[in-house]
């Protein structure tokens, strides 16, 4: 695979591209290719244990070719109500797997987790102060603020910029032992937000943070946002996946109290990017939120809302036709049986791992393994940093995997990911064994 990138061999290979004259397309498909195999981090790879981008299984990929030939536009329904009426299939579908009310279900595709994110914060300020669609934060007395783990995605500060509220107005609550939401820590602070005359107004917990695949505790958190009268969206955009498992939906109690929800059908249920699902129980705050007149839009024609009425986007690609063909093609028990899959090959490499003198310091049912060696514990932060960095840098450059670094709770850790529906647990002896030489090599420095 892929590991160190020449950026200046890469420049020079894209200076024939001047676009003065034209070039055969069979040439330029073979350039394209071969680019991409060379300059570029080979995510697709079964040993990629990566971020959240796994491999596109063959029907997403398909879809795709699809939607880019008949190239709907999903702004109103009736220019395009098979595909509107598909992506509000898909939305009601998920919806009912993660526990809301399948009549009352509403949302969207967007372009990925943030967008999403984006979403479920408009709705939020929207319903939560009632002048700020017309008349914007100006009108409010007091400072709206936003409450997130320590471990969530800091997407959510460039959501707080977007939305005018400024990135100070979100609030990192600290993480508890297992790298959770401290509820405690939550409340005292909501508190103590509100004595000094600032407005809390939104709980976003993470299903599945991007470090450590944590979940943030839901059952508690949907508790004291009932009773301190605050909204919850859940940032589940890796984690959602799993309510299409009977048994890995368990992991999710409480998610189905949440105002809203945010899914990444491109993060584990391998359809091409990108591939973000906004869903609630709220169909006329979407409307409060996005819904505007032109008249140069066709009236409304029966069937559901037109998107652009109830999403960020206004004209935009058909994003749900892969996840309905995949959906399609393997069946909901199929789509179960590779997350169970990735799920017991993350508990493999745990354990092996232990028995290879490495500690586990996250814990989660899903495949995210972070871990640490007990001999760097006594060195000082800066030394344990460096050496995880080489760490993963010499299993890099083996080019016979990709890890990374992580950093929990200000504790160094290498952190693998399994996201490949390819990986086997022959993948997994050879990352362990990559990780033994760069420990030996890193100890004999």
């Amino acid at each position: 695979m892929a590991t160190r990138i020449d950026a200046e061999e890469l420049d020079r290979r894209l200076t024939r591209f001047d676009f003065a004259a034209p070039i055969p397309i069979e040439d330029v498909l073979d350039d394209c290719v071969a680019l991409l195999r060379k300059f570029n981090i080979h995510n697709t790879h079964p040993r990629y244990f990566g971020l959240f981008n796994p491999p596109s299984i063959f029907p997403a990929a398909l879809a795709e070719i699809l939607v880019a030939v008949f190239n709907p536009q999903l702004a109103v329904w009736s220019q395009a109500p098979v595909a509107v009426e598909i992506e509000q299939r898909l939305v009601g579908f998920l919806g009912a797997r993660l526990g809301f009310d399948p009549s009352l279900i509403a949302g969207s595709f967007t372009s990925g987790g943030t967008e999403a994110n984006l979403t479920g914060v408009l709705l939020a300020l929207t319903r939560a102060f009632p002048t700020f669609a017309n008349d914007g934060l100006r009108a409010l007395s007091r400072q709206p603020l936003i409450y997130a783990s320590e471990e969530s995605h800091r997407a959510l500060l460039k959501i707080a910029h977007q939305c005018g509220l400024g990135r100070r107005a979100v609030r990192l609550i600290s993480v508890d032992d297992a790298l959770k939401l401290n509820v405690g820590s939550l409340e005292r602070l909501v508190s103590a937000d509100r004595a000094r005359g600032a407005q809390p107004f939104l709980v976003v917990a993470t299903a599945g943070t991007t470090s450590a695949g944590v979940i943030d505790p839901l059952e508690e958190l949907a508790a004291l946002c009932q009773a301190q009268q605050l909204r919850l969206h859940v940032d589940a955009a890796w984690g959602g996946a799993a309510a299409l498992s009977d048994s890995l939906r368990s992991h999710l109690g409480g998610i189905e109290q949440a105002d809203s929800i945010t899914v990444d059908a491109h993060k584990w249920l391998s359809v091409p990017m990108g591939a973000g699902i906004f869903i609630c129980e709220d169909d006329v705050g979407l409307e409060q939120t996005f819904a505007v007149s032109a008249t140069y839009m066709p009236a409304q024609a029966g069937g559901p809302a037109d998107p652009y009425a109830h999403s960020v986007q206004w004209s935009r690609r058909f994003t749900g036709l892969k996840l309905f063909v995949s959906l399609a093609v393997l069946g909901r028990e199929g789509y179960a049986a590779m997350l169970e899959r990735q799920a017991e090959l993350g508990e493999i490499l745990r354990a092996r791992a232990e028995q290879d003198g490495w500690e586990v310091v996250n814990q989660t049912p899903f495949p995210v393994v972070c871990l640490a060696d007990p001999r760097f514990d006594a060195v000082s932060e800066e030394v344990r940093a460096r050496a995880y960095g080489d760490l993963a840098s010499h299993v890099i450059d083996s080019g016979q995997a990709w890890v990374s670094m992580a950093s929990l709770n200000g504790r160094p850790a290498l952190r693998a990911c399994i996201t490949s529906f390819q990986t086997t647990e022959a993948d997994l002896d050879i990352l362990l064994a990559g990780l033994a030489r760069a420990r030996e090599h890193l100890m004999r420095s």
